[in-house]
């Protein structure tokens, strides 16, 4: 079949349609009248049959019913019309009247199981905003149709009928709407079936109103509509997307309401106040109470509503869309919950940071969708191999971070390697019969073993990860025990919120953190002891503490500085070191601060020390801190690119900044562990 047949298939029934209205004008033989009405009924019916047997859509029931219903609906309009034109029987209700009403529960069938087809799983906002639409419709079908039939001086059974008509359409309304606000792809078919709906609807809605007033007759407007509809649903059969009208939504990527939508909503909620106002103009009291508890559960659908879009709008902000696990930023906001009720109850709680071995390769053999195919069974593994009060977060691209309360001296170890066995247990599939074997690294850290603070656990089990990488990959690493001098807890934690409010007034992303973390990894990567590279760490959160000193608005200044400015910012890193140094046991830190500065040629500022007159730590922070000076967006100066950073270090290498410094850190930089800068929020002064 061509895939303009279904257009052809349209035009030429809306020219019949039109031929049919002729044939009425021009006072045609009324057989002519029947037979091409009834023509364009059945061929829908004969269009979905088709279609179905034609593109086969999986599984076929949805339209198989959809199609049956629009047989016994071609069925009725061959007994109503023939009726009416033929034999001139107008009697109301008739043996029509009874088919029409017997499509209904096929149509509302076949719609029910396209809905469980499209959203398989919850869709409550969905189900919710249909359900206020439907109030709306039910209120105003009682108010102006049901009501006067059921007062209507008629014979009992045309009174059934006619009720039987707006009970109906009400039922396939609701769930019609269902279908078309569910989430979803709406592929050109399923915008073809709604249309036949709403036609549908309405028309039978004004049919029913005309059959109380006495003013329906055959070949009025209703029929244009009517024929329509059914010509719509054919083309909708004959559509090649029809096969894609019940494929699964995606509810993770659900984008929300749309302005169109919450228009409708809007309208939709005020309808019923809107008529309340409108009968009691008009003196009908009776009905009030009918809109009062209208208006309470059009209420309550929006507060329901409302507090949906709340808690989903919550969860879209802390769960990783691929994985489904919490997000980076809900873990460091547990983590620091987490430590602080461990030191309130003087217990312990573990950090493991995990990581997936040579993921690159995997990316590179199988494409960045075999590569999420991977993450997506590994973080389903790691759900299934930790207890239900631990959090598992996705912590980086290939990272997964995990928090375990309560923990002994031996759980990390315990979980960890039940994480690692689990993972590396059986091959991973990545699509088209291909799989790979996939194995992590594990890195941990216990409070307040390896750490008193969450920066501090992260940086132990993050140093124990890339020990285990540096050991051969596929295996669990223990972070090392650090701590602060005694009484000295507190006054680094000042001394690091003076750097973050330094770093907030240069830019809106994070410095002094990240280049401790750079630091850190730099000198694992340079082979340093943990005492070592705990003073890189810290010296490399501190290293701009001094800038307090300087006046805010040199750093905001967004033009040239001048040589009074610059000379103005040289003092920073003597300031920076005097602060150190007032605290016992930063002596180390303090000079890492001072020296930060120096160039490896001895052009650098206070002292132009060089070479190994520079500590290592401080040379390690000097390419750690011009690395992230460059990738900021400052005042004074536009960020650049990671291969334009990249470029000036290699410019400088062996002048301003240490040859092996800057080799272990590109080193780092290659393979994917330095990440990118964190926007942050501003903190604001104690």
């Amino acid at each position: 079949m061509r895939k303009g047949t279904w257009a052809a298939y349209l035009g030429v029934g809306l020219a019949v349609v039109v031929g049919y209205f002729l044939a009425l004008s021009l006072d045609a033989p009324a057989f002519v009248k029947v037979l091409v009405y009834c023509l364009v009924s059945a061929s829908s019916a004969v269009a979905v049959l088709y279609g179905c047997y034609r593109y086969r859509p999986e599984p076929m029931l949805p339209w198989l019913l959809l199609g049956l219903g629009q047989v016994v609906y071609a069925a009725a309009d061959t007994s109503f019309y023939v009726m009416h034109y033929l034999t001139g029987d107008t009697r109301y209700p008739a043996l029509a009247d009874a088919l029409y009403l017997a499509h209904y529960p096929m149509v509302v069938a076949g719609l029910l199981l396209l809905i469980r087809l499209r959203t398989p799983g919850r869709d409550l906002p969905s189900l919710l905003d249909a359900a206020l639409l439907a109030v709306v419709a039910g209120m105003l079908s009682w108010l102006y149709i049901m009501t006067p039939t059921a007062q209507a001086q008629v014979p009992t059974l045309t009174k059934i009928v006619s009720l039987a008509y707006p009970m109906m359409d009400l039922a396939m309304f609701a769930v019609a709407l269902r279908l078309i606000l569910g989430v979803g792809r709406r592929p050109a078919a399923f915008f073809l079936l709604s249309a036949n709906l709403l036609a549908i609807l309405a028309a039978d809605s004004v049919y029913v109103l005309q059959q109380l007033s006495g003013t329906y007759t055959t070949g009025n407007y209703l029929d244009a509509i009517w024929l329509t509809g059914n010509l719509v649903l054919g083309a909708a059969a004959l559509h090649p997307t029809m096969s894609r009208v019940g494929e699964p939504a995606d509810l993770v990527h659900d984008p929300g309401p749309g302005p169109l939508r919450i228009v409708a909503l809007c309208v939709g909620a005020l309808v019923a106040p809107a008529t309340l106002l409108v009968e009691y103009a008009r003196g009908h009291y009776d009905d009030i109470p009918v809109i009062a508890v209208a208006c309470g559960l059009l209420f309550l659908l929006t507060i329901v509503r409302l507090a949906v879009l709340v808690a989903q709008q919550r969860w879209l902000a802390i769960t990783d869309v691929l994985t489904g696990l919490r997000t980076r930023r809900y873990f460091e906001t547990r983590l620091a919950t987490e430590v602080a009720h461990a030191r309130r109850a003087k217990s312990s709680l573990a950090v493991l940071i995990a990581d997936v071995d040579h993921f690159k390769s995997i990316n590179d053999s199988f494409g960045h969708p075999g590569g999420d195919r991977v993450l997506v069974e590994i973080a389903s593994r790691l759900r299934h191999g930790i207890r239900q009060d631990d959090v598992l977060s996705r912590y980086g691209g290939e990272e997964f971070a995990i928090i375990v309360r309560g923990a002994s001296a031996d759980d990390p170890l315990v979980i960890a390697e039940r994480l690692r066995r689990r993972v590396s247990g059986s091959p991973v599939a990545v699509g088209e019969g291909g799989s790979v074997e996939v194995t992590i690294s594990v890195g941990t850290a216990t409070f307040p073993l390896h750490g008193t603070t969450p920066a501090e656990l992260v940086l132990a089990a993050d140093r124990a990860l890339y020990v285990a990488k540096c050991h051969g990959r596929n295996r669990i690493d223990v972070g090392s025990a650090t701590a602060a001098p005694d009484g000295t807890t507190g006054m680094i934690a000042y001394l690091q919120h003076i750097a973050d409010v330094v770093d907030a007034w240069q830019s809106g992303q994070e410095h002094s953190r990240a280049v401790s973390r750079w630091a850190a990894l730099t000198a694992i990567e340079l082979g340093l002891d943990d005492d070592r590279v705990r003073h890189a760490a810290l010296g490399g959160q501190l290293h701009d503490v001094g800038k307090i000193m300087v006046p805010r608005e040199i750093w905001a200044r967004p033009s040239d500085l001048s040589e009074e400015d610059c000379r103005e910012m040289r003092r920073h890193p003597e300031d920076g070191y005097r602060m150190l140094a007032a605290v016992p046991g930063l002596a180390v830190a303090a000079d890492v601060v001072r020296q930060h500065h120096e160039h490896f040629d001895g052009e650098g500022y206070p002292a132009r020390l060089a070479g190994e007159q520079i500590r290592l730590e401080a040379r390690i922070v000097s390419v750690c801190d011009s690395w992230a000076t460059m990738l900021a967006d400052r005042p004074h100066q536009a960020a650049r690119t990671e291969e334009q950073a990249r470029e000036e270090l290699l410019r400088r290498r062996g002048c301003q900044f240490d040859p092996d410094v800057v080799d272990a850190f590109l080193r780092l930089h290659e393979a994917g562990r330095l990440g990118t800068l964190e926007r942050l929020p501003a903190p604001t002064p104690r």
